[in-house]
């Protein structure tokens, strides 16, 4: 790509998100000549309101549970703990910062060039940049969308009283009472946030049960999990409307329930962040799902214009967007072949208390496409508990297909979930067999050998 002469720019990058950037530094590291717009903040969704501050917010309500724990192994407080929420909420900012600036390095450093600018679609090789030193236009041989995506809330009676999932992490009040509206990975880690940090919390979802699309027996164990912890389910309702009460809010269920709470965070999804692109002029139109179609070379209607991330379909997951963008450089950019991403091995975590950990296909969809399958699985109170008191369980399960051995995936509720099944990924994504996990020797004492000591299937 580097040497052509027709554009001021090879690759122009919409997006200075973890995929956004990904692509602008690898391309530079090319020899391509690269630019890079970003209007809101470097990092994107994932480093300023997304996966960084929520596991910060995550580990700060584990020590809930933790100064609890620790009375059975000997610890004596000298006092009930106490949680300030602006220390923590003050503490995430200048972490984010600090991201910040690393991004702003790395970016300098690649040779790439930064505009501080809102950037919108003129034609399939020129952008218009806005900021407040006025306009510009910028050509590109190629352009990259990878402006992410945003919170989407429904529409209902008192809904501009809600919060999004941006918002919530800067809240100027820790709430006593908190409502999350939705039964995605961002209600159910804030649910379990809020309740650890010692809110009184209240998760309300339209559907019979959360985390659609994961394994039924996770769903069905965490939701138990997180009841036991304390968090208040309210399964098959909706808000049906929001009233200010004084400083807190009055919320109507559908179901008839009436909550009184300081915050309502509505967490029902997320759309493509394509406000202002300027997509219309270019004819690009957005799927039934609300996403940028693209082919296996992330082109767009206009080939010329490429996405990847939380703009197209599949995942919404930050390692995905780097995949995508390094394999959008070899293809672009270097202009080599490259291996697909295999979208089914995939590893997540949801990082609620207890933490899930997943990779590969759940039991409902293993038997959907393999038909005969066997099921390993096991629940126990971890060894750390004998002491501590808790009677949190941890799940863990394995789908092999009967007649290949493969072992098609693996699921983990429980401490530490996601970094145990980080591991467990690379066997997955390799396809090793039940027989290769069954010779693989534990490491004793540890929960995370049960994955390689079972035996006897539990159900077929």
């Amino acid at each position: 790509m580097a040497g052509e002469s027709a554009y001021q720019y090879d690759l122009f990058v919409i997006g200075a998100g973890s995929g956004g950037v990904r692509a602008a530094r690898m391309a530079a590291a090319e020899g391509a000549r690269v630019g890079i717009a970003e209007k809101r903040y470097l990092g994107g969704t994932c480093v300023n309101v997304g996966c960084v501050p929520k596991k910060l917010y995550a580990y700060a309500a584990h020590f809930h549970d933790s100064f609890d724990n620790a009375v059975g192994f000997g610890w004596q407080l000298p006092a009930a703990p106490t949680f300030d929420w602006a220390t923590l909420r003050d503490n995430k900012t200048s972490e984010i910062k600090r991201l910040n600036g690393i991004y702003q390095r790395l970016l300098d450093n690649s040779g790439a060039t930064l505009y501080n600018a809102h950037a919108r679609l003129v034609d399939p090789h020129t952008v218009l940049l806005t900021s407040d030193q006025g306009e510009q236009r910028v050509t590109a041989k190629k352009i990259l969308l990878a402006t992410g995506g945003w919170p989407w809330k429904p529409d209902f009676p008192g809904c501009e009283h809600a919060v999004d999932s941006n918002q919530v992490f800067d809240l100027p009040r820790f709430p006593e009472r908190f409502l999350v509206l939705g039964g995605g990975y961002i209600a159910v880690e804030f649910a379990s946030i809020f309740n650890g940090l010692g809110s009184e919390t209240h998760l309300v979802y339209r559907g019979e049960l959360f985390l659609k699309h994961f394994d039924d027996e996770v769903r069905a164990f965490t939701r138990d999990e997180m009841q036991r912890k304390g968090v208040n389910i309210h399964f098959e309702a909706n808000i049906e409307r929001i009233e200010p009460e004084g400083e807190a809010y009055r919320v109507t269920l559908t179901n008839g329930e009436t909550l009184t709470v300081d915050v309502v965070l509505s967490a029902t999804g997320r759309v493509a962040n394509v406000k202002g692109l300027g997509l219309d002029a270019l004819g690009i139109e957005l799927d039934k799902g609300g996403k940028i179609a693209v082919n296996d070379r992330f082109e767009t209607a206009v080939p010329s214009v490429l996405a990847l991330g939380d703009l197209t379909d599949g995942p919404e997951l930050t390692p995905l967007a780097i995949a995508e963008a390094m394999r959008l450089v070899d293809l672009h950019t270097k202009e080599v072949s490259a291996e697909p991403i295999d979208y089914t091995t995939i590893p997540t975590a949801v990082f609620c208390q207890p933490n899930i950990g997943t990779v590969g296909l759940s039991e409902e969809a293993a038997r959907e496409q393999y038909g005969k399958i066997r099921v390993y699985r096991t629940d126990f109170r971890a060894m750390k508990h004998t002491l501590s008191g808790s009677e949190e369980r941890t799940l863990m399960k394995l789908v092999v297909d009967d007649a290949t051995d493969v072992v098609l995936g693996a699921h983990m509720v429980g401490d530490e979930a996601g970094e145990v099944i980080q591991g467990i990924a690379i066997a997955v994504r390799a396809r090793l067999t039940k027989k290769d996990f069954d010779r693989t020797i534990g490491i004793h004492p540890t929960g995370a050998e049960e994955f390689v000591t079972l035996r006897t299937p539990s159900r077929y």
